[in-house]
């Protein structure tokens, strides 16, 4: 089981929940590629066995999230779990303005994240010092927003729905604090859907309840598991010979001429062994999936 598969985290558990569940249906090594909040839902990718060796490539995709706003309302979590700091009308629920101030988002920009996150100051996280009720200086961060739409508008309940597709390091809670200060009142991220991380997408996923029932069923399993090979079937092959992959295989850099970058590697029989990288018309292991 060497592999990642996309699990649908549902709300109220955390991404160490799920994590542990499944090391203890596959009996093998687990993680993940980027905690979900225990209110969110959505998209959490799942490494298992020698995919827990793919991390590094994983860590910097791209989000999709949709997102609901409750406006009017301030909560010291800017999210939902929070007690309420603040309330104050609101009277921008226009189709058009929103939209209008949605799209002010988009692009690349600086963001505060929220003071109750994972983020480290001093070597002690954010919400270590919130909880204790001490102040640090929170600094902005670089973020970039590729496209942000409006989804629908509840002028009964204050609150908007929206999509937003973001590079990482985007807090959502952040965004919608900033999008209710933009519509002249205050707001808090009321529910947190993640939809897509990189290219593994919802319409993929498995909730951990039918992962659970059918973890008998080895087809099933077989073909929820994306495999390293497939992972990244987007890169060149290199064929080795017997002697090279030898060579490869214990370490040694073997001259090629080809780009720099990352390849799938092949014996002469069209087994995939792994991944290497070439850096300098040198090629080196580094991850091996099958031994020869």
């Amino acid at each position: 089981m060497n592999g990642i598969i996309i699990i649908n985290k549902q709300k109220g558990c955390t991404s160490h929940d799920n994590v542990h569940k499944i090391k203890k249906i596959f009996n093998e090594k687990v993680g993940h590629t980027g905690t979900l909040d225990p209110m969110a839902e959505g998209v959490l990718p799942i490494l298992i066995g020698k995919g827990t060796l793919v991390s590094k490539y994983l860590v910097n995709h791209d989000k999709k999230y949709i997102v609901k706003l409750q406006l009017g309302i301030q909560t010291d979590t800017a999210d939902s779990e929070g007690k309420i700091l603040k309330e104050l009308p609101v009277e921008n629920m226009q189709k058009s303005k929103i939209n209008e101030i949605l799209k002010t988002f988009i692009g690349k920009q600086e963001q505060i994240p929220p003071i109750y996150s994972a983020i480290k100051v001093n070597g002690r996280k954010l919400y270590e010092y919130a909880r204790k009720g001490q102040t640090v200086e929170v600094k902005a961060r670089a973020i970039e927003i590729y496209d942000i739409n409006l989804i629908y508008i509840n002028e009964e309940k204050k609150q908007i729905e929206f999509e937003v597709f973001c590079g990482k390091g985007t807090y959502i809670r952040s965004l919608c604090e900033d999008i209710a200060k933009k519509l002249e009142t205050v707001g808090y991220m009321k529910e947190l859907k993640r939809i897509q991380v990189g290219e593994f997408k919802i319409e993929d996923s498995i909730t951990l309840e039918e992962l659970e029932s059918n973890k008998e069923n080895v087809k099933y399993i077989n073909n929820k598991i994306i495999s390293i090979e497939k992972l990244f079937s987007y890169t060149e092959k290199i064929i080795l010979d017997t002697r090279k992959l030898g060579l490869f295989l214990n370490g040694v850099k073997l001259t090629q001429n080809y780009q720099d970058g990352v390849y799938r590697i092949y014996d002469v029989n069209d087994n995939f062994i792994g991944i290497g990288v070439v850096q300098d018309n040198l090629l080196k292991r580094d991850i091996i999936i099958t031994n020869i």
